[in-house]
């Protein structure tokens, strides 16, 4: 029997239909993704049939509701990790797997009054891609937006920017879905600390022209492609630009081209690195753009970021940062395949906060002492 796709829609539907009847029993109340009063930052789209779709590391749903629980309707292609926010705390960390809509409780028992929900995407597009269909709350409970922030951070970037193995144990350790956490990573510690809005765009082992271990100098799809579409992995169409712009973009991009022979040329890294640049701006307009030494950066890589330097000295508020070289140790700041663990991403914002601070003129808190 052929199945046509206006036949498989009606079954979604009914499939969503169903789950969310049986779960409103206990939670009362079903509200859609695209309701005005839950909000996505980062890149989504919503789908012909209801849902919030997005793939890239970090984008997050925020509302405020009132009661003492609530859930989601959920599917994804592949497997993701979700970490839950209640006013503020890490409440938990949900795996959401499975093609078919399903409801996952996401908080219950909590006092009278409005709760801030945050629930953010915390591993990369390549492993799992999330549509969101319905939120699940309490009997007459009434949902609120959470205000925007006034400032907003995009970073562009690899495995460093999306916490890859940032839980993990040692360097030895091999790397495993459940200890990616981009919440955890230097680009998303960095917003929390002037309060920005942000959205990551990363993925792993990729670099401005060329993949981690790619047996030629040069690689297609790269990150300044990646940059212009929606989805990092699970779709080809074009972005819009028209959901935020930055105040400030910070690129960490280069590990991936230097790491293994062959290594491109100066003038191939240089020169994309100088086109991706003018792409940026040319969407955004003349925002600053901080372009990052990795920590891990080897000669080569600083060669030919010694070289960008020069070429956009020209360029109007295009800035490098503060090398970070001998901040990361192997014995304490590494996780899963020796990439930086917790403490070792917060050592590289620490190093990176003043100079955005700088750049933007946002406050540097007092330390407590």
């Amino acid at each position: 029997m052929h199945i046509t796709s206006i036949t498989m829609r009606k079954f979604l539907f009914i499939i969503i239909a169903m789950l969310v009847a049986v779960v409103a029993q206990g939670a009362g109340k079903e509200i859609p993704a695209t309701d005005s009063n839950i909000t996505f930052t980062g890149r989504t789209a919503k789908t012909s049939d209801g849902g919030v779709r997005y793939d890239w590391s970090g984008v997050y749903m925020q509302t405020f509701f009132s009661g003492s629980s609530v859930g989601v309707v959920v599917s994804e292609e592949g497997t993701s990790y979700h970490n839950v926010f209640v006013d503020g705390k890490l409440l938990r960390k949900i795996k959401v797997d499975g093609k078919t809509p399903h409801a996952i409780t996401l908080a219950s028992g909590l006092p009278k009054g409005f709760h801030r929900l945050m629930m953010q995407k915390c591993t990369e597009g390549d492993y799992g891609c999330t549509t969101v269909w319905k939120l699940l709350v309490g009997k007459g409970a009434t949902l609120k937006p959470v205000p925007r922030s006034s400032r907003f951070i995009e970073v562009v970037g690899d495995s460093y920017t999306c916490g890859y193995g940032v839980e993990g144990k040692s360097p030895r350790e091999p790397f495993a879905l459940e200890t990616e956490d981009c919440h955890e990573a230097y680009g998303a510690l960095i917003a929390r600390y002037f309060g920005a809005d942000y959205a990551l765009i990363a993925h792993s082992g990729q670099g401005i022209v060329r993949h981690w271990g790619d047996k030629q100098p040069t690689s297609e799809n790269q990150m300044p492609e990646r940059w212009t579409r929606i989805f990092d992995t699970h779709g080809q169409e074009a972005y819009d630009y028209k959901a935020y712009k930055p105040d400030i973009v910070i690129i960490n991009l280069g590990t991936n081209d230097y790491s293994t022979m062959p290594l491109p040329s100066e003038k191939q890294y240089v020169g994309a690195y100088v086109k991706f640049i003018e792409a940026i701006k040319g969407r955004y307009g003349d925002i600053p753009i901080l372009c990052v030494t990795p920590h891990s950066a080897n000669i080569y890589l600083k060669a030919a970021l010694g070289r960008l330097r020069d070429k956009t000295l020209c360029m109007n508020k295009v800035y490098m940062a503060n090398p970070l070289d001998g901040i990361i140790t192997s014995d304490r700041d590494l996780g899963s395949n020796s990439h930086p663990n917790k403490q070792g991403q917060t050592k590289i914002a620490f190093a990176l906060i003043p100079q955005v601070a700088a750049i933007t003129g946002w406050e540097v808190n007092q330390l407590p002492f």
